[in-house]
């Protein structure tokens, strides 16, 4: 798997202030925009890691994923900014951010304007489930639909348990217990099919080149492991025993669905 492209973060533009995060429009040194998430945001690397690990799996997978970058923030930044707040923000993530890939003129998916097909639902409910993602809602679908195809966006709710890393392995073995709110389920009517094919693809080979991917200085921070390869290896086990007991999972999305239906 190719490793994630390295930019130089050059023009701040604006601040997006409906991300919880705050999270921003930039101008890189490859004269494209990103919205830049903050390594110095309320949830720090943690959440920068699992929006590596769902945007490339989901990518893998086949679902359309904006590009990510690595996106290097200079010291200067936040001389200039007159907002405290966003100052603040800028002087905490001086070093490796994450870029993905500006979606010039999208707009947020509503499903009730407009429908997608079953299978796609499907696959969309499978990865959500596969990373424990809260943070697909009828409120806040983080879903875009740009260009007449609908693009994934924002998983850094993902993998919460990472937060702590309290129970994890328990986690890994059980239901995604908030399926019940994800704004597609209604259509997921393909589990079973998107389970088979998409297990032949999320290897465990492949599932490791993902997580080897995350940049190490993120995983030298706040975890409570005793090496950064130990901690590589915790997202692996999680994430490959989560795949073993996907008929878990599934069949709880199913029944979650069959009361709402």
């Amino acid at each position: 798997m190719e490793p994630l492209r390295s930019v130089n973060v050059t023009r701040y533009i604006e601040p997006l202030r409906e991300g919880g995060s705050l999270p921003a429009i930039v101008e890189a040194d490859d004269d494209f925009m990103y919205v830049l998430k903050f390594r110095g945001a309320g949830q720090g690397v943690k959440a920068l890691i699992a929006e590596i690990i769902g945007g490339l799996i989901a990518k893998e997978l086949g679902l359309k994923m904006p590009e990510m970058v690595l996106a290097h923030l200079d010291e200067a930044f936040g001389r200039t900014e007159p907002d405290e707040e966003i100052q603040d923000l800028l002087k905490f993530s001086v070093g490796l951010n994450l870029g993905i890939h500006y979606l010039s003129g999208s707009i947020t998916y509503d499903p009730v304007v407009k429908k997608i097909d079953d299978l796609l639902a499907s696959k969309i409910v499978w990865l959500d489930c596969l990373l424990l993602n809260v943070d697909r809602t009828a409120r806040n679908t983080n879903l875009l639909w740009w260009h007449n195809e609908l693009w994934l966006i924002d998983h850094g709710a993902s993998l919460y348990f990472h937060h702590s890393w309290n129970n994890w392995m328990e986690l890994a073995t059980k239901p995604f217990s908030r399926v019940s709110d994800h704004v597609l389920l209604t259509q997921a009517s393909e589990l079973e099919k998107v389970n088979a094919d998409f297990s032949k693809i999320l290897t465990p080979q492949k599932i490791g080149e993902i997580v080897d991917l995350i940049p190490e200085e993120w995983l030298l921070e706040d975890h409570p492991f005793l090496s950064i390869q130990e901690h590589r290896t915790a997202y692996k086990t999680f994430l490959n025993t989560r795949m073993q007991h996907a008929h878990q999972f599934i069949k709880s999305a199913q029944d979650a669905r069959s009361t709402i239906i």
